[in-house]
């Protein structure tokens, strides 16, 4: 078994989900006692948060390549960036750590061309749903991605920032992003990319009428068939 590099801790709610999600998968799919070797280097993300604000994307990028380094010399065989945002930087921290990188779009995109949708619509951090890092990487799908309005996208961000990165899951704001889910249905979306690793934490695929791809699930599945791949 491969040993799973994950920076993570941006949040460290979404990590956690990781950390469940890919031990999950490999006990059901060894059985018995087995789980997962992973290895998890948790940024301070404060320092991020401050740092995207402040558009300093190079010394995020050291930073994370830094982190992918030291997951290499604990003995880590790929490495995982556990959150879309950051995947601004994804090349920079693949060259950086020298070791392969699992890309959150991709896994998703492969989900979404499975799943036989075209037109889907894109849910995250302002950086992931107006930056071309994500969005022409899931067009490498042939898909056609959409994405929220502005008031609509400033909505969803604070929610991801000011709540949920914060542990906090109100009600009210699941109703938001439900009603912003349904205009963007109404714009030709067959499904749902929940594009911010803390989004599942809110809204669940009973909330919605049209298929939601978790990209946390996503790629923790995707890691665990690299991790048990020959």
């Amino acid at each position: 078994m491969k040993c799973i590099g994950l920076i993570g801790g941006m949040s460290w709610n979404s990590s956690a989900e990781y950390y469940a999600h890919i031990n999950t998968l490999v006990s059901e799919r060894l059985g018995g006692l087995h789980s997962a070797r992973v290895i998890l280097y948790s940024m301070e993300f404060d320092e991020i948060e401050r740092a995207q604000r402040e558009n300093r994307w190079d010394d995020m990028a050291a930073a994370l390549a830094d982190a992918g380094k030291a997951l290499k010399c604990a003995g880590s065989d790929f490495l995982l960036i556990c959150t879309n945002t950051m995947h601004k930087v994804a090349d920079e921290v693949a060259n950086g750590s020298g070791l392969p990188l699992l890309h959150i779009a991709d896994a998703t995109g492969q989900a979404i061309r499975k799943a036989g949708i075209k037109t889907v619509g894109l849910l995250g951090t302002r950086f992931t749903m107006f930056e071309p890092f994500c969005r022409e990487r899931l067009e490498k799908f042939d898909l056609n991605v959409l994405v929220p309005g502005p008031e609509d996208a400033d909505t969803v961000d604070r929610i991801i920032f000011e709540e949920l990165c914060q542990s906090r899951f109100e009600t009210a704001s699941k109703q938001i992003c439900v009603e912003i889910i349904g205009r963007m249905v109404e714009q030709g979306a067959e499904g749902i990319i929940l594009g911010c690793t803390e989004l599942p934490l809110l809204i669940k695929p009973d909330d919605v009428d049209v298929p939601l791809f978790d990209t946390t699930r996503l790629h923790a599945e995707a890691a665990v068939d690299m991790a048990l791949s020959e």
